[in-house]
C-alpha cells in the first residue's frame, strides 16, 4: 500500500503490552530512499532521549484506526540502546542496535534490506557486517528535515517538496510530493526518487533531472486516492522512464 508520510504522523504505536507513543517523523536513508526508522514521541515516557523503531518491528498499517503495531514489549524499547536528542545516528549507534533487536542490518546485502528486499527478521538475523558499509556514516535524513526544500529542475527551480509517498511494504519512499503553487496555483506532482541527481542541503535545494516544461505538464497529484498502478504507469510513460516495479525485477541479484 502506498501512504503519504504525513498522514501517518501522530498514529498510534501500539506495543505488544500496550501504546507507546506516537509517530513523530521518519529517517529515511538517501542512498536507497528507504525510511529507516521511524522515531516516537512517547510523551512523559522516555522522554530524555530519541526512540528509534525500525520497520522490522513494524506490522501492518492500520490507516483506519490510525495504528502503527509494534512487534515489540515496552521493556524490550525502554532497553534499547539509548540515542540522545541531539545525536546524529551513526553506524557505531546502528552496529549497538541491531545486534540488540537481533535484526539483520541492512547495510550488509544486495538488497534494499540487506539479505532481502523486505525488512524480514524472522527470516535473518544479525551477524557482524560492520565492515560491510562503504564508510561509517548511514546517511539518514529526516523526512521533517528535507520537506519544505525547493525543487530545481534541470532549467530552474520548479517548487517545493511537501511531503513522501511511502510504499509500507518495503518502506521504500517511492515519490516526493512536490508542489508547484509558485509556479502553477493549486498543482502538485511526484517526482521518482530515481530521477533525483542530488541533494545539496548547503543550498537547501534538490536537484532533479528533469526540465520543467515536463514537470509542468506531467498527470497531476490529487490526493492519495490516485495512486493507482494506472497513475503510476501513465507518470513514468510521461517522463519516458522505467517503472520502479520494473527496475527493481531487473536488478534482483542472480545466482
Amino acid at each position: 500500500m502506498l501512504i503519504e508520510a504525513k498522514d501517518m504522523n501522530g498514529y498510534r504505536l501500539a506495543a505488544r503490552d500496550g501504546e507507546i507513543g506516537k509517530v513523530k517523523e521518519f529517517y529515511f536513508d538517501d542512498r536507497n530512499w528507504t525510511i529507516r526508522y521511524l522515531v516516537a514521541d512517547t510523551g512523559a515516557w522516555l522522554s530524555s532521549r530519541r526512540v528509534l523503531i525500525s520497520p522490522y518491528a513494524l506490522e501492518a498499517v492500520n490507516p483506519d484506526a490510525k495504528v502503527l503495531p509494534v512487534d515489540l514489549t515496552k521493556k524490550q524499547i525502554e532497553n534499547s540502546p539509548p540515542l540522545e536528542a541531539d545525536k546524529p545516528v551513526s553506524r557505531q549507534y546502528e552496529i549497538q542496535y541491531y545486534p540488540y533487536y537481533d535484526y539483520p542490518a541492512y547495510w550488509g546485502g544486495p538488497y534494499m534490506w540487506g539479505p532481502t528486499p523486505y525488512p524480514s527478521p524472522k527470516q535473518h538475523k544479525w551477524s557482524d557486517v560492520s565492515g560491510a558499509a562503504e564508510d561509517n556514516d548511514p546517511h539518514l535524513r529526516s523526512t521533517h528535515d528535507v520537506s519544505g526544500r525547493n525543487v530545481e529542475a534541470s532549467d530552474g527551480e520548479i517548487g517545493h517538496v511537501e511531503d513522501f509517498v511511502v510504499d509500507d511494504e518495503s518502506w521504500s519512499i517511492r515519490y516526493l510530493i512536490l508542489s508547484t503553487r509558485n509556479w502553477w496555483p493549486g498543482k502538485k506532482v511526484l517526482i521518482s526518487p530515481q530521477w533525483i541527481e542530488r541533494i545539496s542541503w548547503e543550498e537547501s535545494k534538490v536537484f532533479v533531472n528533469l526540465t520543467r516544461e515536463a514537470i509542468q505538464q506531467a498527470p497531476e497529484y490529487m490526493d492519495k486516492s490516485v495512486l493507482t498502478r494506472e497513475y503510476e504507469t501513465a507518470l513514468h510513460r510521461h517522463h519516458k522512464r522505467d517503472a520502479y516495479w520494473i527496475v527493481e525485477v531487473i536488478n534482483v541479484p542472480r545466482g
